[in-house]
């Protein structure tokens, strides 16, 4: 097995243990079935460890994640309601490969970019030629690396938006993971705008071994 397929399955082991499959409303072998078509073209894949596991919304809805998440057992938790959550859709162009899972690679929080409005950020970001990233993988960096709230920075999430112009962030409050909202002009200096490089579905990832060969 390549170091990419290690990872997502163990990323893989890490969602149904906290209940994923439950939010799904699914059991635990039908959930993981559906991940091993991708799991599976990651065999002869080089891109590595540093990637995430992210679940489509189809599969998991975002607004029932937040209080999967934790740090020193200190659930995560939100003030918005499941409706507003729910509003937060990814905007033009950043919209997720097809597949109920798909993966980020080379995900990051932004630190970069932080204390920048996130219209600003959003520009730079694609300027450096960076993916900002969605709700949903917000959600993964929250639940595969909680320790990133504490080791580095709370993190806009400039691919998704509302109607009415807000976007998602997770920081730290009262010693736990926090989802909430921000406006697109305001500037908060403790997050960053976080992105990555690129987004694989299984097609993705087929292709791009085959032209390799």
């Amino acid at each position: 097995m390549s170091k990419a397929s290690i990872t997502a399955q163990q990323q893989l082991d890490r969602i149904v243990a906290l209940g994923y499959p439950d939010v799904a409303d699914m059991s635990d072998e039908s959930f993981r079935a559906l991940a091993q078509p991708l799991i599976a073209a990651l065999e002869d894949s080089d891109l590595g460890e540093d990637i995430l596991l992210v679940p489509t919304r189809e599969l998991v809805s975002p607004e029932s994640l937040i209080a999967r998440t934790s740090i020193n057992r200190m659930a995560g938790f939100t003030t918005m309601p499941p409706r507003d959550i729910a509003s937060f859709l990814p905007t033009d162009g950043f919209e997720p490969p097809e597949g109920p899972f798909y993966l980020v690679v080379e995900p990051h929080t932004g630190t970069c970019y932080v204390n920048r409005e996130p219209d600003v950020a959003r520009k730079l970001i694609e300027s450096d030629e960076r993916i900002p990233l969605t709700l949903e993988e917000g959600l993964a960096i929250a639940t595969q690396h909680p320790e990133w709230l504490l080791e580095k920075n709370g993190f806009n999430l400039l691919g998704s938006r509302s109607a009415d112009g807000r976007v998602p962030s997770i920081w730290m409050s009262q010693s736990a993971p926090r989802l909430g909202a921000v406006w697109p002009n305001s500037r908060h200096t403790w997050l960053g705008n976080a992105y990555c490089m690129a987004r694989r579905g299984v097609n993705l990832i087929e292709n791009h071994a085959v032209a390799e060969r």
